[in-house]
Formats: structure tokens, C-alpha cells, sequence
């Protein structure tokens, strides 16, 4: 709509200025200014809406607007304004303002004139008004009001008809049934209503001078049953009924069914199923009160001032209930709003209020009579549904203390109903006119109210109906001023309501068109009816805060026209949620973690560097020449692409954005697997490679179980979690873990073999093993449980990132600290070529390390015989030493007597030496 007004002011812009491009003050490109509304007022900008109204400054040629005002205010002065050529609103020399008005019942005096002078109709402050009655009439009352500040200055007088004496007035009977117990006891106050009625009635001279209204009457009981006992004597015992009064809807239904039958007309004052309003059905039903539906257009006004989409619903088991509900299901779908869940009961309500728990209803609009509204709350308080997080919308013709009443049904106690209660809704028709003006009978609504409660026998709180009781009491004068409509007023040719009978359907027609144009300010506001039957009438809100209801606004549904007073209360201090708010959190790794892991990846990163510059500054080294140098260097490597996939592994949402989160993924699973040395790395790459064509990597997202918040706040934390996945990411990882677990097991297999192989090409074979060991073990560990625990960031992450930076280490410090240790402590740091200078040896490297290993043992074994030697000398010294003692002492030994061999001489001391000498050629 924006762009097509934004078209529509092209023109202007291209449009040439008058006097060869000059421009008058007055002219402008643009169109016409925006005005701002009168005070009390409003402007209707066609095919426009507030938002786009807010968003532009001027509006283009031939645009109209129209001055609205509110409340019981009129435009004075132009009512349409239409912008011109020149860039100015039409008439701008008369202001449009918003006056406040006299009622305009004043300008209507039945059976007589009104003459307005001192102003124009409608009446403003200082009109005057002045009184004439036709003949046969008197004026009854001020005959001159004077109109100041929207208030007439006395009330209005009404013309009254010479009355025939009270001894020669014919009596017309109604018959009527009011519900003292039961369901809706209104009866309890709807028939003093009714009584009181009568009683104004036939005292006006006015209205039926000729007749005087009786009335007949049963209980109900809100029975349909014990109903029908009674309107079968009303229709067969004399006298003749001209007309029924019924209440509850469920007795109205079936009197206004029969009454067709009847030619009767049926007037109620208490029902309000939405099927009565069916004219084929039910073609001379009329009722004071208004249907059920009208409180629909209200709730669906409050649930967008709210901004409510989802509400739910439980209703009592009637026709008057389901029929309210099937126009409420129609008017909120219109709406966008969506009824998520109904339920309904015959007379436990239990289970539908468990239900309406177990789905999380939230705005719940609730339709059933008062008795079983205790039953339902009592539930409620059971099940914990209400408070800060619920609105409960009830109907708001109940008694002002019904959840007070006691209800030997029920096991909750009042207090525990009071705050089950506590900040419900209600929508209830204005039964009583909030304005304190006189109405037909000359008394206001005030009046009314004191009037009635002194003929109660109870307290109007304990009463049933007194809400309804003006409704009841206009429906007398309804049916009195149709009458009197039918009759001629005493004062016109008309017929005689004597002759009526249940026959007699051309009086039954007269009634049905008098009845049928009403239109008369009553106790309850204005009464009309429309075109089936249903009298129309505002909607009042109120609210129960602190155990007594406040209103909070009125509602007109046929001018759209909300009026607030902003004094609702709520427990939570603003209108819950339709529904338990879901806040997605993304569930991110751990900083500390990934901060610690990514520190010990960078040290592993500068180990492996050290080690690679180590190895490649020693490589003419003999020891690490014997090594393999070439693939140490590849392993470091590995280990140092194996260790920098940490940093990838730990990225997430936290560091990057949701755009680049794809890009991450392509590229992070190939940093996983860099680590693979040799040619292997070829075959990692194309399968890479394949993968990413055939099914790329891309950022997906797990959703966890709703948690709870810490803090007390009516929303539901929905945990997720990003992964970089792809649709058959299970089959991918189970070909890598396949292959790559076939290489690790013949590394290990082969690592067995070689463990006792001893060669002087490869001197660490048995680091390699060990380190690959460590590895497999490490994989098969890591492998299964970061599978199982990929739903736990954090742990996954540990698990991965610490065997990753594990194997590195241990394959750094097993393949490369050893040598570093030895060359640093054994000062081997000589290169072949000097070694080979120093010995003198053939260019054999074979032979020279054999003759330097025998020297070097040959030298030390020279050195334990020099030792030895010594020692035998000393030994040998002293030996001699003995022997030559003991030749002084004894002689020589002769034969040993007990058989033994003689002793010999000592051992020479040639034989000795002759073998330590042959022990020294022998390592010489």
C-alpha cells in the first residue's frame, strides 16, 4: 500500500510549476501536509494504516480524509477535507473540532414536540430546548432544558394521556417463568424486577391509559422439564397469555419453540444462546438480554491488544455453550488466532482441566453456569492452573461473590478458591446504563439499583439475577410501549388487545412490528433490537483484583470502539504469554577448555619444531643418520598438523558467525585427518575430496529436551547444539575408522615383529613401536566415546583434542628425546666422515664400529687383568713369606698316616706368572 501511494505522488514530482517553474507559497510538490486530529478526535486516512500513516509527511492531490471523534462528542465544521492542486486541505478556514453533545433522546418527545432553538442538531452547549404535548395529552415535567457541557439541565418530561380510572381498565396478562434455583437462579431478582416494572407501567397515563398489565408466573428452575409442566397450564388455563416471558436458554429454546404454535410472542430477559437468534426457528423470540455471542467481538478485541495467538477453551456440555463457542472458533480464525486446544464436560470437569495442564494452555476462556464454575476452579487450585502464567476468560454474569458461595460439591476451601480466582476476566453485557441519565420511567440507573435492593429479601451479592434484573425490568417497558404501539396509545385508532387469542396471528404481527422497531432508553442503556431479535448492547470488562471485580473497559462491537482505563492488574506486573516462550540457546564449548587444550596444542606445536629443527640440524650425525631422519621429519610433521586440527575442533557459533559456519565445515574434517604421514596422506586427500563432492559437510543443528530457567520466568530454554554433519556422515567415518584402524593394527603387527630385530639402519624401531602402541590404544578408546558423547560438547571435545595432543607428545618425546639426550650426553656429535678419519678404518662402516667396539672393550678388559696381576703378586709375596717360616719350624711332611695323599710342595711360582702372562697375549 506504501509503494502505490509513493506511485501515486510521482506525478507530483514531475509536475510542471505554474508561471514558467516559479512556485507560490502556498504550491508544493509533495502534495498536501499531513493535519493533525482535533482534541477528542480522530483522522481515517483511506487504505492506509497506522504504521504507514507514521512513515509519510504529506499525501497526494484529490486524497480525502475524514474527522472522526469519540465518546459522546460530534464534528463541528467539516467533516471531509480533500487535498487540492496547490498543496492545501479544502475549507481550511473553518476548523474541524470535537464538541461534546447533549443525549439526543431530548429531541424526541413521543405523543408530543421538541423545538430546538439557540443552536443546530445535533444539540451543543447553550441549545434550548422547549416541550409540547399533542391533545388528549399533558406535559409531565420541565417544559424548557437548556443544554451545558454535553448535560441537559433538567431531566426530560414525557407527555401522559388522559387516563380512563383504574376501576375500568381492562386487564392483559403475561405469562412468565422465573428460575428461582437451580443452574442460573436469576429469578431471584429478575421477578421483584419484573413486579416494580408493572407497577411504573401502570401507573403512566401515558402508556396502555386503557389496560393494565398482570402477570402470571412459575418457577422453572432452570429446568426445561419442570418448564414444560408449567407453560402447558399457562396455555391451557384461562386467562389468555398476549405474551411469555421465559428465562435461562436452555427453557426459552423450548417455550419459543412452541410459542409459533401459539401466535405468542416471547419475550426474554435472561437468555443468551446464540441458536435463539435463528428467525426460522424461532420467529417471534425477542430478549432483552443480549446474545452470547456478543461477548466474542471482546474477547478476540482483547486477545490483539494483548497479542495473543494460541488460547485454549473448556466449556460445560450445553447448546448454549457450544453454540457460543462455534462463533468464537469462527471470529478468532478470521482473526489469526488459533484455538489449540478445546475441551468440554457434562459434570466432572477433572479431566479437562488436567488436560488443559498437560498442554500448557495458557489463555483459557471458560463457558459454564456458576455452580459448575466452583467445580472447575476448585480443579484448578488442584492442578496449579492459575497465577501469573494464566488468564482465565469467564462469563460475567455471575454473582459477585459465586466463588465465595459454599458448594457442599466442592472440597476447596474459600481461600483456596479466592486464589484460584484471583485475576480472571469477565466479558459481561452492560446490564446497567453507566451514564446516570433518566430513562423512560424518569428514574436513572442509580435509582434503579436503590429501588430494587429494598425490595430484596437478601443482600444483591447473595442474590441471583441482580445483574440481569435491568434487563428484566426493560423488558416490561419493551413490551408495554409495543402495546401500547398495538392499541393506538388511548389517543389513536388501533385494536383491541380484548380480542387477542392464540388464533389470532394479524395482533400477534402488530405486536411482532411494534416490538420489532423499539427504541427507548432504559435502566440498562439503550434498548434496540436488531434484525433477529437479540437486543444490542456494549460489552463491559472487568477484572477480579484483590477478591472484588474492577472494571477496566467498555467495548462497543458495532463502532469497533474499545475504551480502556488502564487499571488492569496482573500477578506477573504484564499479561502472560500465550504459550511457554522457547529462548534456542546454542550450547557452546567450553572457553577454559578450549583455551587449556589450545595452550597445550601450541606447546606440542613448538615441541615438534624443535624436534624437526633437531633433527634436520643433526642429520650428518651417524646416530640419527641410523634413524631414518627423513621420516622422523614426516612424523613431526604429522604430529604438528595432528595438533593444529585441535584449533578447528574447537570452533563453534562463539567464534564464528552462522555465514561462515559452512565454509568451517568444509574444511574442518580434513584438518582432523592431516595427520597421516607418507603416502598415505595422497590417499587421505582423494578420499577427502570424494567426500566433500558426494556429500558435503554442512551445519546442522541438534535440539535437547526444554529445560527450565534458572531465574522464575514463564519461558522454556530450548538447548541446541551446531555439528558439522552430512547425510551419511556414519558411513563416511565408519571407511576412515575401517581403513585407518587396518593401518594402526599392521604398524602394531609389525612393531611385534621387529622388537628383537637389532640393525644398524634403523635404531629406533622399538620407539616407533611404543609409540605406535600409544596410538592405537589411544584411538580405540577415543573413537567409540566421542561417538557416544557427541551430543556433550565439552566432553567430546576433552576426549578428541586430549588424545590428539596425547599421541603427539608421546610420539614426539619417544622418537625424539632419546637421541637428544644421548648425543647431548654422550657427545656423539662427530659426523661420519671425522669418525672414519679418526680410527684409520676401511671405508667398511660395518667392520670400523665392530673394531671400535672390541678396542674399546679390549681397553677395559687390559685394564681389570693389570688389576688382577697386582693382586697375584701380592698374594704370591706372601706365600713365600709363609713357606720359608714354616721350613724353619718343621721338618719335611712325611706320608699322611690315614692313607691320603702327601702333601706336595708348593706350586712354583714360574707357573703362575706363565699363566697370567699367556691371559695377558691372549687380549694383546
Amino acid at each position: 500500500m506504501l509503494l502505490l501511494l509513493l506511485l501515486l505522488l510521482v506525478p507530483l514530482f514531475l509536475r510542471p510549476s505554474a508561471a514558467g517553474g516559479a512556485q507560490t507559497p502556498n504550491d508544493t510538490s509533495e502534495g498536501c501536509q499531513i493535519i493533525h486530529p482535533p482534541w477528542e478526535g480522530g483522522i481515517r486516512y483511506r487504505g492506509l494504516t497506522r504504521d504507514q500513516v507514521k512513515a509519510i509527511n504529506f499525501l497526494p492531490v484529490d486524497y480525502e480524509i475524514e474527522y472522526v471523534c469519540r465518546g459522546e462528542r460530534e464534528v463541528v465544521g467539516p467533516k471531509v477535507r480533500k487535498c487540492l492542486a496547490n498543496g492545501s486541505w479544502t475549507d481550511m478556514d473553518t476548523p474541524s473540532r470535537c464538541v461534546r453533545i447533549c443525549s439526543k433522546s431530548y429531541l424526541i418527545l413521543e405523543n408530543g414536540k421538541v423545538f430546538l432553538t439557540g443552536g443546530d442538531l445535533p444539540a451543543l452547549d447553550g441549545a434550548r430546548v422547549d416541550f409540547r404535548c399533542d391533545p388528549d395529552f399533558h406535559l409531565v415535567g420541565g417544559s424548557r432544558s437548556v443544554c451545558n457541557q454535553g448535560q441537559w439541565s433538567s431531566p426530560k418530561p414525557h407527555c401522559q394521556v388522559n387516563r380512563t380510572p383504574h376501576s375500568e381498565r381492562r386487564a392483559v396478562y403475561i405469562g412468565a417463568l422465573f428460575p428461582m434455583s437451580g443452574g442460573w437462579p436469576g429469578g431471584q431478582a429478575c421477578q421483584p424486577a419484573v413486579e416494580m416494572a408493572l407497577e411504573d407501567v401502570n401507573s403512566r397515563r401515558d402508556i396502555l391509559p386503557d389496560y393494565e398489565l398482570k402477570l402470571i408466573h412459575h418457577d422453572s428452575k432452570c429446568d426445561p422439564g419442570q418448564a414444560t409442566k408449567y407453560l402447558y397450564e399457562l396455555l391451557y388455563n384461562d386467562p389468555i397469555k398476549i405474551i411469555l416471558m421465559p428465562g435461562c436458554s436452555s427453557v426459552s429454546t423450548l417455550v419459543a419453540e412452541a410459542a409459533r404454535m401459539w401466535n405468542l410472542i416471547v419475550l426474554s430477559y435472561g437468555s443468551s444462546s446464540p441458536a435463539l437468534s435463528n428467525r426460522q426457528r424461532f420467529p417471534t423470540f425477542f430478549r432483552t438480554h443480549p446474545s452470547a455471542t456478543l461477548h466474542n467481538p471482546t474477547r478476540v478485541k482483547l486477545f490483539e491488544k494483548w497479542g495473543w495467538k494460541k488460547i485454549a477453551t473448556i466449556q460445560q456440555t450445553t447448546e448454549v455453550f457450544t453454540s457460543t463457542l462455534d462463533d468464537l472458533e469462527e471470529r478468532v480464525k478470521e482473526a489469526g488466532i488459533e484455538i489449540t486446544f478445546r475441551q468440554s464436560f457434562f459434570s466432572d470437569p477433572a479431566v479437562p482441566v488436567k488436560n488443559l495442564k498437560r498442554q500448557d494452555a495458557r489463555i483459557i476462556v471458560g463457558l459454564f453456569y456458576e455452580t459448575e464454575a466452583r467445580k472447575v476452579f476448585c480443579e484448578v487450585y488442584k492442578e496449579r492452573l492459575f497465577g501469573k502464567k494464566y488468564v482465565w476468560f469467564l462469563i460475567g454474569w455471575y454473582a459477585d461473590n459465586w466463588f465465595k458461595t459454599y458448594d457442599p460439591s466442592i472440597n476447596c476451601t474459600v481461600d483456596e478458591m479466592t486464589e484460584a480466582v484471583e485475576g480472571h476476566i469477565t466479558t459481561e453485557i452492560v446490564m446497567l446504563n453507566p451514564a446516570n441519565t433518566r430513562s423512560i420511567s424518569n428514574m436513572t440507573s442509580q435509582e434503579f439499583v436503590e429501588k430494587l435492593t429494598k425490595r430484596l429479601k437478601r443482600h444483591p451479592e447473595e442474590t441471583g439475577g441482580f445483574q440481569e434484573a435491568p434487563l428484566a425490568y426493560d423488558a416490561i417497558w419493551a413490551l408495554a410501549l409495543a402495546l401500547n404501539k398495538t392499541s393506538g396509545g388511548g389517543g389513536r385508532s388501533g385494536v383491541r388487545l380484548e380480542d387477542f387469542n392464540y388464533n389470532n396471528q394479524t395482533i400477534t404481527d402488530q405486536i411482532y412490528r411494534a416490538m420489532n422497531s423499539s427504541s427507548f432508553e432504559g435502566v440498562s442503556g439503550h434498548v434496540v433490537f436488531d434484525a433477529s431479535g437479540s437486543r444490542m448492547a456494549w460489552t463491559l470488562i472487568e477484572q477480579l483484583q484483590g477478591g472484588s471485580y474492577k472494571k477496566i473497559g467498555y467495548y462497543d462491537s458495532t463502532k469497533d470502539d474499545l475504551s480502556w482505563s488502564k487499571t488492569d492488574k496482573w500477578i506477573g506486573g504484564s499479561p502472560p504469554a500465550d504459550q511457554t516462550l522457547v529462548i534456542k540457546t546454542f550450547r557452546f564449548l567450553s572457553q577454559k577448555l578450549f583455551i587449556s587444550v589450545s595452550v597445550l596444542s601450541s606447546l606440542g606445536i613448538v615441541l615438534a619444531v624443535v624436534c624437526l629443527s633437531f633433527n634436520i640440524y643433526n642429520s650428518h650425525v651417524r646416530y640419527i643418520q641410523n634413524s631414518q631422519p627423513n621420516l622422523n621429519n614426516l612424523t613431526a610433521v604429522g604430529c604438528s598438523l595432528a595438533l593444529a586440527a585441535v584449533f578447528p575442533l574447537g570452533l563453534d557459533g562463539y567464534h564464528i558467525g552462522r555465514n561462515q559456519f559452512p565454509f568451517v565445515c568444509q574444511t574442518l574434517e580434513p584438518w582432523k585427518l592431516y595427520a597421516t604421514v607418507g603416502l598415505l596422506v595422497g590417499m587421505d586427500v582423494l578420499t577427502l575430496a570424494i567426500w566433500q563432492i558426494v556429500d558435503p559437510l554442512h551445519r546442522t543443528i541438534e535440539t535437547f529436551a526444554k529445560e527450565e530457567p534458572k531465574e522464575d520466568i514463564d519461558v522454556s530454554i530450548l538447548p541446541q547444539l551446531e555439528h558439522c554433519s552430512s547425510k551419511k556422515m556414519n558411513t563416511w567415518l565408519g571407511i576412515f575408522y575401517g581403513y585407518k584402524g587396518l593401518l594402526l593394527l599392521l604398524g602394531i603387527f609389525l612393531a611385534y615383529e621387529t622388537k628383537s630385530v637389532s640393525t644398524e639402519k634403523i635404531n629406533d624401531h622399538r620407539a616407533v613401536g611404543m609409540a605406535i602402541y600409544n596410538v592405537a590404544v589411544l584411538c580405540l578408546i577415543t573413537a567409540p566415546v566421542t561417538m557416544i558423547l557427541s551430543s556433550q560438547q565439552d566432553a567430546a571435545f576433552a576426549f578428541a583434542s586430549l588424545a590428539i595432543v596425547f599421541s603427539s607428545y608421546i610420539t614426539l618425546v619417544v622418537l625424539f628425546v632419546p637421541k637428544i639426550r644421548r648425543l647431548i650426553t654422550r657427545g656423539e656429535w662427530q659426523s661420519e666422515a671425522q669418525d672414519t678419519m679418526k680410527t684409520g678404518s676401511s671405508t667398511n662402516n660395518n667392520e670400523e664400529e665392530k673394531s671400535r667396539l672390541l678396542e674399546k672393550e679390549n681397553r677395559e678388559l687390559e685394564k681389570i687383568i693389570a688389576e688382577k696381576e697386582e693382586r697375584v703378586s701380592e698374594l704370591r709375596h706372601q706365600l713365600q713369606s709363609r713357606q720359608q717360616l714354616r721350613s724353619r719350624r718343621h721338618p719335611p711332611t712325611p706320608p699322611d698316616p690315614s692313607g691320603g695323599l702327601p702333601r706336595g710342595p708348593p706350586e712354583p711360582p714360574d707357573r703362575l706368572s706363565c699363566d697370567g702372562s699367556r691371559v695377558h697375549l691372549l687380549y694383546k
